[in-house]
């Protein structure tokens, strides 16, 4: 588990922001927090699982798949924004994400 802070915000919307753009072939420019993954960026749920992977890389972190599953089916995610903000609970709280409210 990780301490969010300023630096760890920034670099997970940089990796997200980028990912997608090289993901779906389109400038970083083009993507917004509100930038629906789905519908706008044609993006799907294996992208979010490579996603996982490089942010369990980077941060060292202990989550299995099933808790982010659980998670996402009470918390849908649709935006890059949304992404970005599970993600970082992720970083923050690991398997203990199914214990926030």
């Amino acid at each position: 588990m990780a301490t969010i802070d300023d630096t760890i915000k920034q670099e997970v919307k940089d990796i997200v922001v980028q990912f997608f753009s090289d993901e779906c072939e389109i400038e970083p420019s083009e993507i917004h927090m509100d930038t629906h993954i789905f519908d706008d960026l044609d993006g799907d749920s294996l992208m979010f699982l490579e996603l996982i992977e490089i942010f369990k890389k980077k941060y060292n972190l202990n989550i299995e798949l099933k808790t982010i599953g659980k998670y996402s089916v009470k918390h849908p995610v649709r935006t890059i924004g949304e992404l970005i903000d599970m993600q970082l609970l992720i970083i923050e709280h690991e398997n203990d994400i199914l214990d926030l409210a």
